[in-house]
C-alpha cells in the first residue's frame, strides 16, 4: 500500500489515545532528509533557540494532536557506537521533544532477548498496525496496515519492552 503524507496526516489525526513508533534501523535513506543529512555532516547544527529554522509541518501536526491529549511515544534501537545517520537524527530529535513527542533510545545490545517485528512500525490506539517497509538502503518502499490481532499484540508488547528499558531522549548521549 503506498500512503501519502496527507493519507498519514489525516490517520494520525484520528488518533484517540496514543500513538507509538518503532524505528529500528541504524541509516535512513528517506528522500526529505537527504539535504539536511548532508548539511548536518558538513557541520550544520539546529539552533534551539531559533525555533522558526526548524519547525516544520510534522512539528505542526504532532503539536496538534498531542494538545487534544494524544500520547505520542518513539523508541528508537540503535547500534553503538551509533551510525553517523543516528548521531544526525539525535542532534535534531530536541525538535520532536518540542512538538510533545516523547523519545526514548535503546542501545541493540539491550535489545537481544526481546521479541521484535521485521520492520519499524507505528500502533494506533492500540488497534491499527502500520508497518514501514524500507529496502537495503534505508529507502521507504511501502507501507503495510493491518488490524490482525496477533501483529497487533507483537508490536504493543514489543514496544512497550523496548520502551522499559530505553534511555530518555535528555539522558542519552551519542
Amino acid at each position: 500500500m503506498s500512503q501519502s503524507l496527507t493519507d498519514f496526516s489525516d490517520l494520525i489525526r484520528s488518533v484517540r489515545e496514543s500513538a507509538v513508533h518503532l524505528e529500528m534501523r541504524d541509516t535512513y535513506g528517506v528522500e526529505n532528509e537527504i539535504e539536511g543529512f548532508a548539511a548536518w555532516k558538513q557541520g550544520r547544527r539546529l539552533d534551539p533557540e531559533d525555533r522558526g529554522s526548524w519547525w516544520r509541518p510534522w512539528l505542526d501536526l504532532v503539536q496538534e494532536v498531542t494538545a487534544k491529549g494524544v500520547v505520542i511515544r518513539r523508541a528508537r534501537i540503535v547500534s553503538e557506537p551509533v551510525s553517523d545517520y543516528i548521531a544526525f537524527e539525535h542532534s535534531g530529535t530536541f525538535t520532536n521533544v518540542a512538538a510533545g513527542e516523547q523519545i526514548r533510545w535503546l542501545p541493540r545490545r539491550n535489545a537481544s532477548d526481546l521479541a521484535l517485528p521485521g520492520n519499524d512500525f507505528w500502533l494506533f490506539d492500540g488497534r491499527l498496525v502500520q508497518f514501514n517497509v524500507f529496502d537495503g538502503v534505508g529507502r521507504w518502499v511501502h507501507t503495510d496496515q493491518t488490524e490482525d490481532p496477533a501483529a497487533v499484540e507483537l508490536c504493543a508488547s514489543a514496544f512497550e519492552a523496548v520502551w522499559e528499558r530505553a534511555i530518555p531522549h535528555e539522558k542519552y548521549a551519542v
